[in-house]
């Protein structure tokens, strides 16, 4: 690739409290590469792209580059759940459009399984146009569902371990309050995200790694009807006087009055009723073994953005990843995934890679069934061991400011639109339908 070429970068799906983490690896490594121009941001994700709306990063004052580590969430630059789609030939042309225009020669994607795709596919299109392109992904997800489920592709994703930190301490308090409310309000049930897989509510057996609490997990992968549900929060009872619940939002209990996102995933947060709610109302219907109600509390956005609460392990994992994205990049090692693998040995140590997109591109590992234990009411101490070095030991010191959190604020200092205005593909056929 002759003479430095700009470069875009661009986020996807929900976000996390570290998916800025790796922004900011990316644009202060980009920043010392000297393959490497200007570096745009995508407003909002690939619409942004689509819409010729890149914000300029390499404008932005450093310290508010270095600040993106304290902020979590989507605002920098935002996030979009828009999916180029086989039949988009519109969008996929009008990508390489705006790459061409601005000079763009790397095009890094942040964002799960999707996300993964989404990259791919723009690397393999710009390289059948003659495009000089170098598309690499970068993991974001805190259902830590991108890769195989064999962990060789990648060990785990930057946006889980704060997600499963999360609950770690939201259950630490939750048995506080279930301790002393428990003659009034015996049952707790708490709602983890997860569509269909575990990994987020299995991160509640931190909080009680040597099994003191009374404390059932529930996990989609595993059915279950409401009557077992109530039989076994029943035998709990009589057994200990008082229980928490920690449910996957997906596990499958009959019909929630489901949404669709525009990638075909259930929005279980914008759905008619929520699987807790559905437990408390059956329990409280059908009576429990204990005087009081069960009660419940469901966890929304917050836990993929409480950035009190990220894991400064993911935190700096996430940033080494968006630096290994662009040392891939500026060495024209298009069509890969920046990846994480667990090293051998007693001590937690990851190194940094690359794995084809083409074998992470919508892939969709599974929690290990021998992770769950025999019963399906928890899991086994072997997901423990897993997951308690991603959580780290410490808490986050977060920058103040007048008693506020001093976040990240990126200037909307917009590169020079020139092309013609474009609404994209999905969006036009949507307004038709």
């Amino acid at each position: 690739m002759s003479g430095p070429k700009n470069m875009a970068v661009a986020q996807s799906g929900g976000p996390s409290c570290v998916i800025n983490s790796s922004l900011r690896g990316i644009v202060e490594a980009a920043r010392e590469s000297q393959e490497i121009g200007t570096v745009y941001g995508g407003w909002h994700g690939i619409e942004g792209v689509l819409k010729e709306e890149l914000i300029d990063l390499s404008a932005q004052s450093p310290e508010e580059i270095a600040l993106l580590r304290y902020t979590p969430a989507a605002g920098s630059i935002g996030t979009c759940r828009y999916k180029l789609k086989e039949w988009q030939n519109e969008d996929f042309d009008r990508v390489i459009e705006v790459f061409r225009a601005h000079n763009i020669g790397y095009f890094l994607y942040i964002g799960g399984n999707d996300s993964m795709d989404t990259a791919n596919k723009v690397a393999l299109l710009a390289e059948q146009r003659g495009l000089e392109l170098v598309g690499v992904g970068v993991p974001k997800t805190i259902d830590n569902d991108v890769g195989d489920s064999e962990f060789q592709l990648i060990d785990h994703t930057p946006g889980y371990g704060s997600c499963a930190k999360y609950w770690m301490h939201m259950v630490q308090n939750c048995n506080e309050e279930n301790v002393g409310s428990s003659p009034a309000d015996p049952v707790l049930v708490m709602q983890a995200m997860g569509r269909r897989i575990g990994f987020i509510p299995a991160a509640a057996r931190l909080a009680d790694p040597n099994r003191d609490f009374p404390l059932q997990i529930y996990l989609a992968e595993r059915e279950v009807t409401l009557p077992q549900i109530a039989d076994q929060v029943n035998d709990q009872l009589k057994a200990d006087g008082r229980v928490m619940v920690v449910v996957s939002e997906g596990l499958d209990i009959g019909d929630l009055g489901e949404v669709k996102d525009s990638f075909g995933h259930t929005s279980f947060g914008a759905s008619q009723i929520t699987v807790a709610q559905c437990i408390v109302n059956y329990l409280n219907t059908h009576g429990l073994a204990a005087k009081g109600a069960a009660r419940c509390n469901i966890s929304g956005t917050d836990q993929r953005n409480a950035i009190a609460y990220a894991s400064t392990v993911d935190l700096d994992e996430a940033y080494s990843s968006g630096v290994k994205a662009v040392e891939l990049a500026a060495a024209g090692q298009s069509g890969f995934m920046a990846t994480l693998l667990r090293s051998q040995g007693p001590s937690y140590e990851v190194t940094f890679d690359k794995v084809p997109l083409s074998l992470v591109a919508n892939s969709e590992r599974s929690f290990p069934a021998d992770w769950i234990t025999e019963n399906g009411l928890d899991v086994t101490d072997g997901f423990v061991e897993y997951c308690r070095p991603l959580i780290g030991d410490k808490m986050v010191t977060l920058p103040m400011e007048a008693g506020r959190q001093r976040l990240a604020r990126i200037q909307p200092i917009f590169a020079e639109q020139r092309l013609k205005h474009y609404i994209p593909q999905a969006d036009r056929d949507q307004g038709q339908a």
